[in-house]
C-alpha cells in the first residue's frame, strides 16, 4: 500500500490518532430526524452530490446514521446490507451512495430535493416515510465535513462502511450516552441544539474510529493497525508530537529502542513507506492545511513544519504537490470564493 495514501492498545499510540484527528478539523451537523414505518426504503446519493446543499463550504463530506428506535437494514449499493438495531451507528467515511430499508432487497432512487433545506428551518429536519402500518423506526442522519484541500490520509485508511453495533459496546461507553442525548436535542430543538448535535456528532465519529482501531485483527497492516504496534505507534507519536524537529532515523530508533534497520523494516511493513518519507508527507499535509486555512507567511509555515529556509520548503512542496506554495494557496482561495 502506497504511503501517499496512508497516514497515519498502547496509550502512546493513541496520541498520534488524536493528533491526526485534530488536523482534520471536522464540522458536524445532524441534518435529518427520520421517522419511518414499514415497509419503507430511503436511498442516499454519494456525498459529493448532496454536499453543495448540506455543507457547501466543505470539500469532503462523510455521512453517518444513528438508529434511535426500532431496527432496519443498511449498506452500500449492490452489497449485502447489515441489520441495524436501536443504538447502532453506521458511518460511510468515503461518502459512498447507500440504502436504508425496513427489509433487505429494497431499492429506491435518491431524492436530492430532500437536501435543499429552507433557510428558516432549524436542523435536524424532520422526515416521515413509509406508507404501511408495520414497525416504526427512527434514525438521526447527519454529515461530517472537512475543508482540507487535500484528501486526508486517515480517511483513506478507513473502510467504506463502519458499523458500530450497540451490543458490542462495553457498559458505560460514551456512545450509549450520545444516543439518548441526540434524541432529546432532536425532540426539544432548544436554542443552540444544532450546534450541540454538530459537536456531539464529531465526538461520536472519533469514538467510533477508536473502537474500529481496537477491533482490527492482529495480522492487519496499514496506518491504523500501526497505531496499536508498540514500536510503530511510538514512532508515529514522536513524529506527530514534534513534526518540526530535525528527526533522523538514528535518533528515532534510539528513542524507541530498536536498530535503524529494525525500525525502518517494521514501520514500512505497517505503514507502507519508510519513517522519513512518512514524516516528509505529514509535514506537507500540515503545511497544506496552514496554507489553505490561515494567513501565516510561507516562511513561517516552512519553519513550523521543520524547514530551515523558505526555498527548501518551496522545493519540497512543489515536488510533492506539483505547484509552488504561493500558487497553491491562491488556487485554494479562488476555489473557496467560487
Amino acid at each position: 500500500m502506497a504511503c501517499a495514501n496512508i497516514l497515519g492498545g498502547p496509550q502512546v499510540a493513541a496520541d498520534a490518532l488524536s493528533d491526526v484527528l485534530r488536523t482534520i478539523r471536522l464540522n458536524g451537523a445532524a441534518f435529518f430526524d427520520v421517522t419511518v414505518r414499514a415497509p419503507w426504503v430511503l436511498a442516499a446519493p454519494p456525498s459529493a452530490e448532496c454536499a453543495p446543499y448540506v455543507m457547501p463550504q466543505a470539500k469532503h463530506v462523510i455521512e453517518y446514521h444513528v438508529v434511535t428506535k426500532g431496527r432496519c437494514w443498511a449498506g452500500l449499493l449492490n452489497a449485502a446490507p447489515a441489520r441495524l438495531e436501536a443504538g447502532d451507528i453506521m458511518i460511510f467515511p468515503q461518502g459512498d451512495a447507500h440504502v436504508f430499508s425496513s427489509e433487505p432487497g429494497l431499492n429506491a432512487e435518491p431524492d436530492l430535493e430532500l437536501y435543499r433545506t429552507p433557510d428558516n428551518i432549524q436542523l435536524p429536519m424532520p422526515i416521515v416515510a413509509g406508507s404501511g402500518d408495520g414497525e416504526e423506526a427512527q434514525i438521526v442522519c447527519g454529515f461530517l465535513g472537512y475543508d482540507a484541500a487535500l484528501r486526508h490520509p486517515l480517511l483513506d485508511a478507513l473502510p467504506r462502511v463502519i458499523h458500530s453495533p450497540a451490543r458490542t459496546r462495553r457498559p458505560g461507553n460514551w456512545l450509549d450516552v450520545f444516543i439518548p442525548a441526540a434524541v432529546a436535542e432532536c425532540l426539544n430543538k432548544r436554542p443552540g441544539s444544532e450546534s450541540v448535535l454538530g459537536r456531539m456528532s464529531e465526538l461520536m465519529f472519533v469514538e467510533v474510529v477508536r473502537q474500529y482501531v481496537d477491533g482490527l485483527p492482529p495480522a492487519e497492516r496499514g496506518w491504523l493497525a500501526g497505531l496499536r504496534d508498540k514500536s510503530v505507534g511510538r514512532a508515529l507519536n514522536l513524529m506527530h508530537g514534534k513534526p518540526a524537529h530535525d528527526w533522523t532515523l538514528d535518533e528515532m530508533a534510539t528513542a524507541i529502542g530498536l536498530s535503524r534497520s529494525s525500525l525502518a523494516e517494521r514501520f514500512t511493513d505497517y505503514v507502507g513507506c519508510p519513517p522519513m518519507q512518512y514524516l516528509a508527507n505529514w509535514r506537507m499535509q500540515l503545511a497544506a492545511g496552514q496554507l489553505s486555512g490561515g494567513s501565516a507567511s510561507i516562511a513561517a509555515i516552512a519553519e513550523s513544519v521543520g524547514y530551515e529556509s523558505e526555498a527548501a520548503f518551496s522545493r519540497a512542496f512543489k515536488r510533492n504537490l506539483g505547484t509552488a506554495p504561493a500558487s497553491w494557496r491562491k488556487a485554494q482561495r479562488l476555489a473557496l470564493a467560487s
